[in-house]
């Protein structure tokens, strides 16, 4: 018998597919007092999560990840810091989820194994709220990979004083499987 060949997946079906599959990335970030940040993690999609909102599709993930902190330190202090955290992530992509192009926005819990002490700020909690801006683009024949430009502020929210903050201008490959 002839085989009847199957129709070439659409370049949308298969991005549509890919949107639904975990990720790895390698992320850093810069900030102010002269921290820099290098971050590994992993994002997990919620399987079957996705709403239309403004021309759009909303999807959502979780992410996963440890952050090491270089940055110059206050006397005494170590001059860096390792940072586990966790951030559940609403992402917005425009024309039904068609688009390569999305925007998201999350906000998760950071603990670091010490505090953060420079000479200009200082943490008074090893535990912080880390939110985040982004946005960014799919790329590649089946939008495989991802480049994302980030906005993060990490602050404990008001727990304890002092509570300065910092705020990350992070730049994010990501590789979905």
């Amino acid at each position: 018998l002839a085989q009847v060949p199957q129709p070439a997946a659409s370049p949308s079906a298969a991005a549509d597919r890919m949107a639904d599959t975990p990720a790895i990335y390698v992320q850093a970030g810069r900030a102010r007092g002269g921290t820099d940040a290098l971050t590994l993690g992993a994002t997990l999609p919620w399987q079957g999560f996705r709403r239309q909102l403004w021309g759009g599709e909303l999807r959502g993930h979780w992410d996963f990840y440890v952050s090491r902190w270089s940055f110059d330190a206050a006397p005494g202090g170590s001059g860096h810091s390792t940072l586990l955290g966790i951030t559940p992530v609403l992402r917005l992509t425009p024309d039904q989820g068609r688009s390569a192009f999305f925007v998201e926005a999350g906000i998760g819990a950071t603990l670091a194994d010490k505090r953060y002490q420079t000479p200009e700020r200082e943490f008074s909690t090893r535990f912080n709220f880390a939110s985040h801006l982004g946005a960014g683009l799919r790329l590649g024949a089946r939008r495989q990979h991802e480049l994302a430009l980030r906005v993060q502020h990490v602050s404990n929210a008001g727990i304890k004083h002092p509570n300065p903050g910092n705020n990350f201008v992070q730049l994010r490959y990501a590789l979905h499987f």
